[in-house]
């Protein structure tokens, strides 16, 4: 490993640039003003791809392209890997909250701040480099490896299970490899083994045909933004706990194994707190921050829009208020079930005088996935040597979908060894990966190759 560490060293500067190219395509999957931009990215890993000598091809969905490609010269005994990634963000809004520009990669402090930087163009990067630095090496790569980055993460992945589904055999490997996670702390590597899933819709009130005059029809008009101030306060209790009618029902407990192991782990609350900006942490009660974080459900309402929000005064009752909200799940919720409760809620809540719709945007099941096994132990004796520190296993409050898709429809082990850090600030202002972490990750995942490619000698 000495030399590729030397060599890798040797490239950090290249490697850093690459990256930079990389997040300044703002490739928001969200925003179809963006579309091009999307493409542009899908198109940019695919040249890097070719110039490696990877088979590489765009394979279109309904919405944007899957990146796919292949380097197969080990041959068939040698193991395979797919690396997971994706290439689209999150909207970079509010902009004014930036320091500098979200698709201006800027150093500052050992960190590269931009949107994407993390999540997940920093840490889907990681992979590429470290099979660029085998075949610039060895002439070759030490296993069969297989890309599949997709532009649709950041918007559900709405095409990627009929995607895997219809290329079965093709995607076909030993272990899947995803870094969309972060470590524990600096210094101190992870293995993710659960991920919790993901029900996201909006509400919108409609009330009268337009918008009136609040002295002339207010008090004899419903007010859609007072009722769905009421339909949003009515959605939790003091506790914290969610009030939707079989919220809870199919939850999976945490074990005392687990919530023994993650007490143990050296978690600075105040710290925590810090980087956030809260002046307190709350949440659900009788669970401890990690707890209500990795394990337990949560309802949350993400955006509220309606009537005048302008500069001065404007005296008006709007037609109607919209609200945007995500329930993140855990084993053994379903995104549809619990879709459908949030509905019948809002449905059994809403008054007269206004027409209360439901729509749901997307969603992901959450998931438990094994945390033994030859993968995932040749990841965590990589990142133990990348990192200096042994990896601990723990969970992780973010979703992604595909996992749970990989799961169901390949049937390998799924790798979660993540080179984020949980304050990177994902999909807020000031995005940011820190220098250690993405090149400690590119060294990490060029070890995992050597490491799991040896498990077949």
């Amino acid at each position: 490993m000495g030399e590729m560490k030397a060599y890798l060293e040797q490239h950090r500067e290249r490697h850093l640039e690459d990256l930079k190219a990389l997040l300044r395509i703002p490739s928001v999957s969200t925003d179809p003003a963006h579309g091009g931009d999307v493409r542009a990215a899908a198109g940019w890993l695919k040249e890097r791809f070719a110039a490696m000598g990877f088979d590489v091809a765009i394979h279109e969905t309904a919405r944007h392209p899957i990146v796919y490609a292949e380097h197969m010269g080990a041959g068939p005994q040698a193991p395979t890997v797919l690396v997971y990634g994706h290439y689209d963000v999150q909207p970079p809004d509010p902009l004014e909250l930036w320091v500098t520009g979200p698709f201006e990669p800027t150093v500052r402090d050992g960190r590269l701040h931009a949107r994407g930087a993390t999540d997940d163009k920093g840490q889907m990067i990681a992979h590429v480099l470290a099979a660029e630095a085998h075949l610039a090496l060895n002439g070759k790569l030490p296993l069969n490896l297989k890309f599949l980055v997709e532009g649709e993460e950041e918007i559900g992945s709405p095409n990627l299970a009929p995607y895997v589904e219809a290329r079965r055999e093709a995607l076909a490997a030993d272990a899947v490899v995803i870094s969309d996670t972060s470590m524990f702390a600096p210094g101190m590597p992870a293995i993710v083994y659960g991920l919790r899933g993901l029900a996201y819709f909006e509400v919108e009130v409609q009330g009268p045909g337009h918008d009136l005059h609040s002295g002339l029809f207010g008090g004899a008009v419903a007010n859609p933004i007072n009722t769905l101030c009421s339909l949003i306060a009515s959605l939790k209790d003091e506790a914290g706990r969610v009030r939707v009618e079989g919220f809870y029902d199919d939850v999976r407990a945490l074990t005392e194994q687990e919530r023994a192991a993650w007490a143990a782990l050296p978690f600075d609350e105040e710290k925590f707190r810090d980087s956030c900006g809260a002046p307190k942490m709350v949440g659900e009660e009788g669970f401890t921050t990690l707890e209500r974080s990795w394990g337990r459900p949560t309802l949350d309402c993400n955006g509220i829009l309606g009537g005048f929000v302008g500069q001065g005064a404007k005296t008006v009752l709007p037609s109607k208020a919209m609200a945007k909200f995500s329930c993140r799940l855990v084993p053994d919720q379903g995104s549809e079930d619990i879709g459908a409760k949030i509905k019948a809620h809002f449905e059994a809540h809403a008054p007269e005088g206004v027409k209360v719709e439901v729509r749901e945007l997307h969603g992901g099941n959450p998931v438990i996935v094994n945390a033994e096994g030859v993968a995932v132990g040749a990841a965590r004796a990589a990142l133990a040597e990348a990192f200096g520190s042994d990896a601990v296993l723990i969970r992780s409050g973010g979703s992604i979908p595909v996992v749970s898709d990989f799961s169901a429809i390949l049937g390998i082990p799924v790798v979660l060894m993540g080179f984020g850090l949980p304050d990177d600030r994902l999909h807020s202002p000031n995005e940011k990966i820190d220098l250690d972490c993405f090149f400690g990750g590119i060294v990490a995942s060029a070890r995992f190759m050597e490491l799991f490619a040896a498990t077949r000698g």
